[in-house]
């Protein structure tokens, strides 16, 4: 069957929900199931088939679709990788049975340990960090420092940050439980309410844009974002450049990072093919690609950072193994709950 009419077929049943039997599958291909948007996973996916022969079809939906259509699927889904944003849902996609364990020397040498799972179930591949932008007109870069400061009673009114449903929130929530407990976490959180400009509203780049028209003075969001609005839109260009970013935790634990990654699916249809592209996606030569498209950290050591990622600021990543992170998953939304951040 045709590459195109492959993906069509696959994008077709992703929609419509169909539960009939699985697709085709010819030898020499790989399945994948992306949070990603296509521009941005596609230069990496047709390096892979430039380097191996093996071809890769793709379908992209929301994270949160994916897990759901894999579930929905069950033995007789055609994925065999899944890629999605955020360790939290990389541990909801484990603890819903959707990846297998695999034994990879290949994964475990490129991909330091606190950004992969110990049971061999997800790889971290890309890595964001979680900072402050602020306007250099109403803030000066010396009142910044930690997240926790954040809380503190001087940026009353002055804070932009997404809902607490918003799974990087989530993490960077169980992150302060991790290093701080639970308690000093509910605080934090309990302080950035009683600071926020607005009730949370939008994406990352809504925090930014926020910022930059004078809603708030401060904003929460991921390092990617602000370079890609960098060289996006006007709009999302001016808003950039009324806007400067800070990483908090420098001189500390380290700035809080996240991870895209992925995994082999549980009844992948051609395991082998899977773990090759999840190797792949480790390498140096796709590390490269992630930094210069996607404008993410390379997860692996000694691949360059992106110029347009470095210019914004040096990081000091947090070194908290984010496999961690699973434990305080429940928590986290009982302390938003309680502190009625919605």
């Amino acid at each position: 069957m045709h590459l195109v009419s492959v993906r069509l077929l696959a994008a077709i049943a992703f929609v419509a929900g169909s539960l009939g039997g699985a697709p085709a599958i010819a030898q020499g291909e790989v399945n994948v199931y992306s949070a990603r948007q296509e521009a941005l996973i596609r230069p990496q996916l047709d390096a892979f088939t430039r380097t191996t022969g093996i071809r890769v079809n793709l379908v992209t939906a929301s994270e949160d679709a994916i897990i759901e259509r894999m579930r929905a699927e069950g033995r007789n889904s055609p994925a065999d990788v899944m890629l999605t944003v955020d360790v939290a849902r990389l541990i909801r996609a484990t603890d819903a049975g959707l990846f297998r364990p695999i034994k990879s020397p290949v994964l475990e040498q490129a991909i330091p340990s606190q950004y992969r799972d110990e049971g061999g179930r997800w790889y971290g591949l890309g890595l964001r960090a979680r900072v402050i932008y602020y306007n250099p007109d109403k803030v000066n870069p010396a009142e910044l420092s930690t997240y926790e400061a954040l809380a503190d009673a001087k940026w009353r009114g002055r804070v932009c940050i997404r809902s607490s449903n918003n799974t990087y929130n989530q993490s960077l929530l169980a992150s302060l439980i991790a290093h701080k407990g639970a308690a000093a976490a509910e605080q934090w959180a309990r302080g950035i309410v009683a600071n926020m400009a607005r009730p949370p509203t939008g994406g990352d780049r809504d925090q930014i844009t926020g910022v930059a028209s004078g809603e708030c003075d401060i904003g929460v969001a991921n390092t990617y974002y602000y370079v890609l609005m960098q060289s996006g839109t006007d709009a999302e260009k001016a808003a950039a450049a009324k806007v400067k970013a800070f990483f908090p935790q420098q001189s500390g634990g380290g700035t809080h990072v996240n991870i895209s990654g992925g995994g082999v699916a549980t009844n992948a249809p051609n395991p082998d093919n899977a773990q090759k592209l999840l190797e792949f996606l480790a390498s140096a030569e796709a590390q490269k690609i992630y930094a210069e498209v996607v404008f993410e950290y390379p997860v692996r050591p000694g691949v360059a950072v992106a110029p347009a990622l470095l210019a914004i600021g040096p990081l000091n990543p947090d070194k908290l193994k984010l496999s961690r992170l699973a434990a305080h998953q429940a928590e986290t939304i009982r302390i938003f709950d309680r502190v009625g951040w919605k």
